[in-house]
């Protein structure tokens, strides 16, 4: 089970083709704040049919696309 398990289920539930969400956001629906391990886990996305596009650190932002 992966640290990020709520995460890619929230992701997954929400269904759009394309959504950016907040480090803090994702830290939130996660449970755990944001690290650079999401870095490594973020292929583990692709098992709920969507992947991490483009990770903004000035905004601090990333944007999930539906694969």
């Amino acid at each position: 089970m992966s640290k990020y398990n709520a995460l890619w289920e929230y992701v997954q539930k929400n269904g759009s083709p394309s959504f950016k969400l907040t480090f803090d956001e994702i830290g939130t629906i996660a449970g755990i704040p944001l690290d650079h391990s999401f870095l490594t886990y973020k292929k583990e996305l692709s098992e709920y049919g969507y992947q991490v596009g483009k990770i903004s650190m000035k905004e601090k932002t990333v944007i999930f696309n539906i694969l």
